[in-house]
C-alpha cells in the first residue's frame, strides 16, 4: 500500500487532537482560573531511502562532492499538550471571599484524610493536598474557608490565645462565627471584628510557587495535582510543611485581591482561528488518503 495513506491517516489522528484540545479551551472559556492548552506536533520517523555519503577523494583530490541523505516523512505525532500559565483577566465582584491572584503561585487545598483530632493542622504530605487558580471559597457551618468542593484552604492559623499566627504548622482557617465583619488584605491576612466590636487575625492565606508550572496535573474541579516535574520551590525539594509556602506578595508570588475572580486566560478569536486551521488541516489529509486511493484504483484497472 502507499505509504502517503498512513501518512494521511496520522495527520488526520493530530488534527483530532488539536480539535479536541481547541474544544475545552472553549467550553472553559469562562471557568474561572482555568489555564488553556496548546497542542505541538512532531513528525514521525523517516524512512532512509539513501543515506548519506561523504565527499570522494582520489589521491589526496577531491572528486566529487558528498551527498545529502534522502528520506521519505512518514507522517505526525503529538509533540505536547502544554498548559499556558498566562495570567487572566480579573473580573471584580466586590464579595469579600472572592479572591483572585496577581502574579505568580496558587492556592493550595486540602481535604483532612489523615486528620485523627480535631486541630486545625493540616498534613501537607499525608491529606489530598491540591492547587487552584480559582479564588471562589466559602465558609462552611464551621466558619472553615472551603472551596466549591468542600476542601479547605491551608495557610497559618491564628493563637486564640494572643492573636498571633502560628508559623510552624500548616492549618485551615476558621472565622468566628459570631464575626461582626471581616475581610482579606494583599498579604493574605484574615481579619475580622468580633462580637465585642474587637479586631482579630483569623490566619494568613498561604501559596505555593512552582519553577515549571506547566509539570502540574490537572485533575479536575478548577485543581492541579503536584507532579515529580513541577519543580516545586522549596529547599529540599519536596513538599510537606508550611515552610515549603509562600506569604502572598513575598519571593515574588503572587498578591492577593479581594473582591475579584481570575477568568479563564482563553483568547476566543485565538481559539477560533486555531479551530479553522485544524479544520483545513483534517481535510487536507482526508485529500490525501482520497488521491491515494485514486491512484491504488487506476493500479487495480491496469489488468481488465
Amino acid at each position: 500500500m502507499l505509504r502517503s495513506m498512513y501518512t494521511g491517516i496520522s495527520g488526520m489522528k493530530g488534527f483530532q487532537t488539536k480539535l479536541d484540545v481547541v474544544s475545552n479551551n472553549i467550553a472553559n472559556v469562562n471557568t474561572f482560573g482555568f489555564k488553556k492548552g496548546r497542542i505541538t506536533f512532531q513528525d514521525i520517523m523517516s524512512q532512509t531511502v539513501q543515506g548519506a555519503q561523504g565527499p570522494q577523494v582520489n589521491g589526496g583530490v577531491t572528486v566529487s562532492g558528498g551527498r545529502n541523505p534522502i528520506q521519505v516523512g512518514l507522517g505526525v505525532k503529538t509533540g505536547s499538550i502544554d498548559t499556558i500559565d498566562t495570567q487572566g483577566n480579573q473580573q471584580t465582584t466586590n464579595r469579600t471571599l472572592d479572591l483572585a491572584l496577581e502574579g505568580d503561585g496558587m492556592f493550595v487545598v486540602a481535604e483532612r484524610t489523615s486528620a485523627t483530632d480535631n486541630t486545625d493542622a493540616i498534613n501537607l504530605s499525608g491529606d489530598s493536598v491540591q492547587f487552584t487558580r480559582a479564588g471562589n471559597f466559602y465558609l462552611d457551618n464551621d466558619g472553615y474557608i472551603v472551596n466549591a468542593n468542600g476542601q479547605y484552604l491551608v495557610g497559618k492559623a491564628s493563637n486564640d490565645t494572643n492573636d498571633v499566627l502560628v508559623d510552624d504548622t500548616a492549618a485551615r482557617i476558621q472565622i468566628d462565627q459570631n464575626a461582626q465583619s471581616f475581610s482579606i488584605s494583599a498579604d493574605g491576612t484574615v481579619n475580622y471584628v468580633d462580637e465585642n466590636g474587637q479586631a482579630k487575625i483569623a490566619g494568613q492565606i498561604m501559596l505555593a510557587k512552582f519553577s515549571n508550572t506547566g509539570g502540574l496535573q490537572k485533575s479536575g474541579s478548577n485543581n492541579f495535582q503536584l507532579t515529580n516535574n513541577a519543580g516545586v520551590f522549596t529547599d529540599d525539594g519536596t513538599f510537606d510543611s508550611i515552610y515549603d509556602l509562600t506569604a502572598p506578595g513575598e519571593n515574588g508570588s503572587a498578591s492577593i485581591v479581594a473582591g475579584a475572580l481570575e477568568m479563564s486566560n482563553v483568547d476566543l478569536s485565538e481559539e477560533f482561528t486555531e479551530m479553522i486551521t485544524a479544520q483545513r488541516g483534517f481535510q487536507a489529509n482526508t485529500r490525501i488518503i482520497t488521491t491515494s486511493d485514486e491512484i491504488l484504483q487506476e493500479l487495480v484497472n491496469l489488468k481488465r
